[in-house]
């Protein structure tokens, strides 16, 4: 019933949906919050790239802001993890606390948080494991309600769902619903590939699976139906924009999305994709250009928002090429 509405209505979110060439409002910007105080920390397989804790964020928001980019992801890491992520619901963990302050600093700052479990969970999978360490999908729906529902509590103008259980989509939207948050929209990660390049990220936000991988709720590489099959079966459960992750090797999936599905779609730069790129250039194999080239070309096959890491050299970049 209200999928695009909550979008349609939404100033920040229609700003981030352009056309042709790449601009700041374009970018969403990932933020990894850790617990504490005073810290600034660069993660190793991500250069440039910054671990912060709540206080150290103001510098990072004013920067954003100057540049453009007006939304951000948040990605939290607890110190407390345990067998079903409690600290994910926690009302003063660590992203419900990110959200506030944030909110407090700049209230124009659109907030998306992801909803999972694995930066939570003592044995990093995404989900509630039975004796054989399977995820259970069900079970686990139910704690991501109450994951996406603190969220939205603590202020979230949306939330995305990370996760890939079945059926979380219609789940969070009830919950959402049913609590007064019917207008906080849902970006569902809806084609999540079982993908190699997430390693920079899992070391990021210290949640490699403590065995095994995600293949059992991820999805194959070589299978593109099975993309649109999921796509269509979100927005049929109350998803408002979609992202297809990886980007880069993707394109194909992006592409046929767009031509498909007439929703916001989003492409999640990741991390593997970003180091890559990164070390290309500061060894001088590439030249700076290919940062903006791979941008582009995720729009051009469909993207109306990109997750990215390159946000802030590229909002820096775009303005210096105004001026």
């Amino acid at each position: 019933m209200f999928r695009g509405r909550r979008l349609r209505m939404n100033p920040t979110i229609r700003s981030l949906v352009r056309e042709n060439r790449l601009q700041a409002a374009d970018f969403i910007y990932p933020v990894f919050v850790v617990e504490g105080k005073g810290i600034k920390e660069e993660i190793a397989s991500m250069p440039g790239q910054y671990h912060y804790s709540v206080d150290c964020l103001d510098p990072l928001l004013d920067e954003m802001k100057s540049l453009g980019i007006r939304a951000c992801l948040l990605f939290g890491i607890p110190d407390h993890k345990d067998a079903c992520g409690s600290e994910a619901y926690n009302e003063n963990g660590i992203i419900q606390k990110a959200i506030r302050y944030i909110r407090s600093c700049d209230p124009q700052m659109y907030i998306i948080a992801d909803v999972c479990m694995c930066e939570y969970t003592d044995h990093g999978h995404c989900g509630i494991l039975d004796s054989r360490g399977m995820v259970k999908n069900d079970e686990t729906v139910s704690y991501l309600q109450r994951i996406a529902l603190s969220y939205a509590r603590a202020g979230a103008d949306m939330v995305a769902p990370s996760d890939m259980m079945d059926g979380r989509i219609g789940a969070i939207r009830s919950a959402l619903d049913e609590n007064g948050f019917e207008y906080v929209p849902i970006m569902a990660y809806s084609a999540k590939y079982a993908s190699n390049f997430y390693g920079p990220f899992r070391e990021a936000a210290h949640s490699a699976p403590g065995f095994g991988d995600r293949k059992s709720y991820q999805m194959d590489p070589a299978n593109s139906k099975e993309a649109m099959r999921e796509i269509a079966a979100d927005l049929q459960e109350g998803a408002d924009a979609i992202i297809i992750k990886p980007a880069l090797p993707y394109l194909d999936i992006m592409k046929e999305a767009s031509q498909r599905f007439d929703v916001p779609l989003c492409a999640y730069n990741v991390s593997g994709e970003y180091a890559m790129l990164v070390a290309a250039v500061q060894n001088g194999w590439m030249k700076p250009d290919v940062i903006e080239e791979s941008l582009l070309c995720m729009k051009r096959a469909g993207a109306n928002m990109i997750i990215t890491y390159f946000a802030l050299y590229m909002a820096k970049r775009l303005k210096d090429e105004k001026q």
